[in-house]
């Protein structure tokens, strides 16, 4: 079934549009629906495991009693 959907979007990027449209010959809701299964196809897919030198390090600090406003202190010093 399918169902109305009103979008609110800058003109330039709505004329943008509108040419892709005429060049690709997909109408601008095969478009916008394209996108939208391409976002629901990424959420679904595994997050990209880390490296192996990252993951040893993830957590390293955790415990350690430092949080970001020691880490700007450092900063500060280090660079002013």
């Amino acid at each position: 079934m399918n169902t109305k959907l009103i979008l609110h979007l800058d003109e330039s990027l709505i004329e943008s549009a509108k040419e892709y449209s005429a060049r690709t010959g997909k109408s601008m809701s095969r478009i916008v629906s394209d996108f939208f299964q391409m976002l629901k196809n990424n959420n679904i897919e595994k997050e990209v495991p880390l490296p192996p030198t990252v993951q040893s390090l993830k957590g390293v600090l955790k415990g350690s009693g430092t949080d970001k406003e020691d880490y700007k202190k450092y900063l500060e010093e280090k660079y002013l």
